[in-house]
């Protein structure tokens, strides 16, 4: 296996570990509010803290990538995440335990926009790519299937701990096959500074805005705080707006978005997240208070939609060349929208078999779009910005999921208010809410269906862009992922 197959596997290792760690915590929430007797708000801020850092610092993580080189910040947040990954699992307080999830978060927001960078600068031709897109989809499955299932395991028969300690060894690891195999890159058109304006604000409107999604619902929609934070969120996108346009070296290129492949495809993909974001958070309750399994066995229960998912985005290259991204990503679209519909019809009497024909065909829609939508939102970009296009794909998937936990959750809450004031028990009113939410996310992933069609149809039609350039050599003064 060449070296470029070994830096591969340096990236999925990574992909893994940051994945995994997002979907491990939710499940073992329970225990780890037991056993450091934290309150409701503590224990949401576990969660929280994460997310809101990960999702606030991806721009500037994908900007300093590009400036200072990926390889560099890949090793800074490989080592940042594994080393408060460990101090995560021997926090003994709930300060410690979120003061660790906050470092793992700039751990992450440094290394997820760097993985997409690496693999589109060290694979330069187009079938390779593809294949390299495919395995790091479906590393990324595999960590959505097994994260539930692994945290409901340790939580049931471990020390809640170890759900921060597998992070360590797949880290040390990532990191001693990188050390060997990865070469430098970097945006060779950019002076050794950084946009600082731009990045100030687009922090500062990332953190405000995933701020008001996580808390609006605990402290109200209307109250100050919440529409505080989106105030200052529009404010410091407007801002970052305005410093964009005036400057000579943006961190981002507004004319970007003026592309039809990367302004539609990052539509859809906001889509899809707002689809498997919802199923994920909505349907653990779903299966764990409605239908009464374990949390073992809710975990297992997406294994097959996310091995589905794996294995179809492995496959999808040769469908992608044959058919065009336009066809597979609003089939798969439209795949996933039959899954969730099959979904919103099932009730108090489910099995666990007529569970699986709507989590396969969410994870087979899922592995269908995956590799062309990235393939096409990434390869029209210079490969000097693909640190900053990947982060801007990367952080409208993290705030497009927060959405849809919100908007699916506004919308469950509100039909189970009125069914339990008609008289409907618990239950059932949980089902009419969940009916619900799962209709708006069917329209939402149809339409996503259709957005596709038409921006990436249109994108085909447009010149190809030039061949990217190979990646630069390795120096030895630049030497150095929810």
């Amino acid at each position: 296996m060449t070296r470029r197959w070994w830096a591969l596997v340096a990236v999925a290792l990574a992909t893994f570990m940051t994945y995994l760690d997002n979907n491990v915590t939710n499940v073992a929430i329970p225990t780890i509010q037991r056993s450091l007797h934290l309150s409701i708000a503590g224990l949401e801020w576990v969660v929280s803290s994460y997310v809101l850092v990960f999702a606030g610092l991806l721009l500037a993580g994908g900007r300093i990538a590009d400036v200072y080189g990926r390889r560099r910040l890949f090793f800074a947040g490989t080592i940042v995440f594994t080393l408060s990954s460990l101090a995560a699992g021997l926090a003994g307080s709930g300060d410690m335990l979120i003061g660790a999830r906050v470092v793992q978060g700039l751990g992450a927001a440094f290394l997820v926009p760097t993985t997409l960078a690496i693999i589109m600068a060290t694979f330069h031709e187009a079938r390779e790519r593809t294949a390299a897109i495919g395995i790091w989809t479906a590393i990324g499955a595999m960590a959505l299937a097994f994260g539930p299932l692994i945290g409901g395991f340790i939580s049931q028969h471990l020390h809640w701990g170890w759900i921060f300690f597998i992070n360590v060894p797949v880290g040390i690891v990532a990191l001693a096959i990188a050390a060997f195999t990865m070469d430098e890159s970097r945006d060779t058109t950019a002076r050794r500074s950084l946009d600082l304006p731009g990045m100030a604000t687009s922090s500062i409107a990332l953190l405000a805005l995933t701020y008001a999604l996580i808390e609006g619902h605990d402290k109200g929609w209307t109250s100050g705080i919440i529409l505080g934070a989106f105030a200052i969120a529009a404010v410091a996108a407007a801002g970052f707006v305005a410093a964009e346009s005036r400057t000579g070296h943006p961190m981002v290129e507004l004319t970007l978005f003026r592309s039809r492949a990367f302004s539609g495809g990052t539509a859809t993909m906001m889509l899809w997240a707002f689809g498997i974001f919802g199923i994920y958070f909505f349907t653990s309750i779903y299966l764990q208070d409605i239908l009464g399994f374990s949390p073992t066995k809710a975990g297992l229960a997406f294994v097959p939609m996310a091995l589905c998912l794996a294995a179809t985005a492995t496959l999808s290259g040769p469908l992608y060349t044959r058919f065009g991204a336009h066809r597979m990503v609003a089939a798969g679209m439209a795949v996933m929208a039959v899954g969730l519909y099959l979904f919103s019809v099932l009730g108090a009497g489910a099995t666990f078999a007529s569970l699986m024909p709507g989590f396969l065909l969410f994870g087979l829609g899922s592995g269908l779009m995956q590799v062309p939508l990235t393939n096409a939102v990434l390869h029209g970009q210079p490969p000097e910005r693909s640190g900053v296009a990947s982060a801007l794909l990367n952080a409208s998937r993290e705030v497009a999921g927060l959405l849809g936990i919100t908007v699916i959750g506004a919308v469950l809450r509100s039909r189970q208010g009125d069914a339990l004031r008609h008289g409907t028990g618990p239950a059932g009113a949980f089902l009419d809410g969940y009916h619900a939410g799962l209709t708006v996310t069917v329209a939402l992933v149809a339409a996503g269906a259709v957005i596709s069609y038409l921006a990436l149809r249109r994108a085909e039609t447009e010149p190809a862009p030039a061949e990217p350039v190979p990646a630069p050599a390795p120096q030895l003064a630049d030497s150095t992922h929810r």
